[in-house]
């Protein structure tokens, strides 16, 4: 009974020790909360830069957590981040206008894709601009009940981008928001596209999130290069005299890390070999695209 005692008692002792030991190491590691947009999320992009750069700054545990980029941005107010990664330029102004955020640092971008059943119902392989997709859509729905449009109504940046060109089509309130044939998913982008495909149904996408999809969804593209498609990257560190308990030190190491040439190179190349194309294009220093 004895040796059973003290077996017993060395067995926890180890196991204790193993724990403290493990908070220890953890606890020589300082945090880098990075709040950012499923986008990156659903791509794996943002996996491979956390991957790289922990490998060049082990003392640094990144933690990123996503969803759309109202809320990647509320996080930031909250506090609840130290850097924000999204793709809402308009909003990005605001929340550094306001004090929250130090500046805003484009790093790459890609296009928005208008995606859509293969029978095309509302005939918008004909458009011009996304501005005349939407409108096709929107004429359609109106007498064919299997025209369908899928939102991600999720204040996201897609969702943002979405509802701009509704509103320079016609009153989105009116004639839009609500109807039977708009369906909001109040998700992200990997799910919306999952909905709409089951629904043959039409959504705006990003591209990289679609081409990551593509081989387990039958939606095929029709506009994939407009001005109103233009969907920019940028990472904006959190202000530290704004928000209390932000670690603006290793923000602004993963703002470097995102600008550098090895970054810049591993986005320029991620999904070449599993896509055939890569899903975004780096800056490399250059200007940000305009709309």
């Amino acid at each position: 009974m004895e040796k059973k005692y003290v077996a017993m008692v060395a067995l926890i002792a180890v196991i204790i020790g193993a724990a403290i030991y493990e908070i220890s190491d953890n606890g020589n590691r300082q945090i880098l909360r990075i709040s950012t947009t499923t986008s990156l999320e659903d791509t794996g992009l943002l996996e491979s830069v956390e991957a790289a750069f922990e490998k060049k700054y082990p003392d640094i545990d990144v933690q990123i957590v996503s969803g759309g980029t109202g809320i990647a941005l509320e996080r930031g107010k909250r506090g609840d981040a130290d850097l924000v990664i999204v793709h809402d330029k308009n909003r990005e102004k605001e929340f550094i206008k306001e004090g929250y955020g130090k500046e805003r640092h484009p790093f790459a971008y890609n296009y928005f894709y208008i995606v859509g059943p293969e029978n095309d119902p509302a005939n918008i392989s004909e458009a011009k601009s996304a501005e005349d997709a939407f409108r096709r859509i929107l004429e359609a729905a109106a007498r064919n009940p299997s025209v369908k449009f899928v939102s991600r109504g999720d204040n996201s940046g897609t969702n943002s981008r979405e509802i701009k060109i509704w509103k320079n089509v016609t009153d989105y309130n009116a004639t839009v928001n609500g109807s039977a044939w708009y369906i909001e998913t109040g998700s992200g982008m990997g799910d919306t596209l999952r909905v709409a495909d089951q629904k043959g149904a039409y959504t705006l996408t990003d591209s990289g999130t679609y081409l990551a999809y593509r081989s387990n969804i039958t939606l095929v593209t029709y506009l994939t290069q407009d001005k109103a498609l233009l969907n920019v990257y940028a990472a904006i560190p959190v202000n530290p005299q704004k928000v209390r308990g932000v670690n603006s030190v290793a923000a602004e190491k993963f703002v470097d890390f995102l600008l550098s040439d090895e970054c810049q190179k591993l986005i320029a190349d991620y999904g070449k070999d599993k896509y055939g194309q890569p899903l975004f294009t780096a800056l490399f220093g250059g200007d940000e695209p305009k709309s």
